[in-house]
Order: C-alpha cells, then sequence, then structure tokens
C-alpha cells in the first residue's frame, strides 16, 4: 500500500456545506408526527458538541469529528424517518375511512404540483441561494412523492 495514495487531512476537510450531501431531512406532518418520531435519535446530543465546537473554535477544520458523527447520525435518522413516513402512509391508506383516504391523497397531490412549481421558479435562482433552494425543494419532492405511493398503495390493497 502506497502511503501517498492515501488522502491526507489538507484533501479531506469537511466544512457546514458538506452536510448537503443527500437529500435533507424529510419533513413530518404534524398529524403523524408523535407517531414518526417515537422512539428516534434526533441527534440533538451530537449537533450541540457541533455548534460547541465551532463556536470554540471557530473554524470547521478543527471541528471535523463533529460533522462526520452528526453527518452519520443525520444519515440514519433521516433513512429510519423516511421509512417511518411511508408505513404510516400506507397504514393511513389501509384504515381510514376510504373518503378521508381519498382526501388525502388530493392533499399531497396539490403539494407534489406546488413543490414542481417552486422547483421550476427555484431554477432561475443563480449561486448559492438557488443550490439550497432547489436541492431542500428536490429533496421535498422525492419525499412527498413518496408518500402519497405508500399512501396508494394502502388504498389500493384495502379490504372492501
Amino acid at each position: 500500500m502506497d502511503v501517498d495514495s492515501q488522502p491526507t487531512m489538507e484533501e479531506t476537510i469537511l466544512v457546514g456545506d458538506d452536510l448537503m450531501l443527500g437529500p435533507p431531512s424529510p419533513r413530518i406532518p404534524p398529524e403523524i408526527a408523535s407517531h414518526v418520531l417515537e422512539g428516534v435519535n434526533l441527534c440533538d446530543g451530537i449537533l450541540r458538541n457541533l455548534f460547541l465546537c465551532l463556536q470554540i473554535n471557530d473554524i470547521e477544520p478543527f471541528c471535523q469529528d463533529e460533522i462526520v458523527f452528526y453527518r452519520q447520525c443525520a444519515e440514519s435518522r433521516d433513512k429510519l424517518l423516511r421509512q417511518r413516513l411511508q408505513d404510516s402512509e400506507h397504514k393511513l391508506g389501509l384504515a381510514m375511512p376510504l373518503e378521508q383516504a381519498k382526501e388525502r391523497e388530493v392533499q399531497l397531490l396539490a403539494e407534489v404540483t406546488s413543490l414542481e412549481r417552486r422547483l421550476i421558479l427555484a431554477s432561475g435562482i443563480e449561486g448559492i441561494e438557488g443550490f439550497r433552494q432547489r436541492w431542500s425543494l428536490h429533496g421535498r419532492l422525492e419525499d412527498t412523492r413518496r408518500r402519497l405511493e405508500s399512501l396508494n398503495k394502502g388504498i389500493s390493497q384495502r379490504k372492501n
């Protein structure tokens, strides 16, 4: 193994924007939040440590461990939350009265349409602000589409 082939610390300095890799954290609708969030590590202690490190050291290179720990925790948390959101929508599709389930489907479709339109508008915004808006909207759009799919699966699997 060649020592020169290993990345050095200078090549792997993480900054705050490195936390924007992958999709953003999912938004949890208030009506199902208590069920979805139950028992989930929200990474608040790790985030508190990261902010404390940044407050003490003033720059990211001195907080590499905290950034890595938070990113790992957030990725794990977000994966679990997305799965729970989809499971909740599926259960709602199965259990809700059909009329309410159809209303929920219409609400989610309207939300998808709105997010698609906002994403189109955000495509005209340049620079880092445009990137952040598109990143956030794209993540929300994908999450909402998956929730809608799960709800529809639940509705279609009903025993009429």
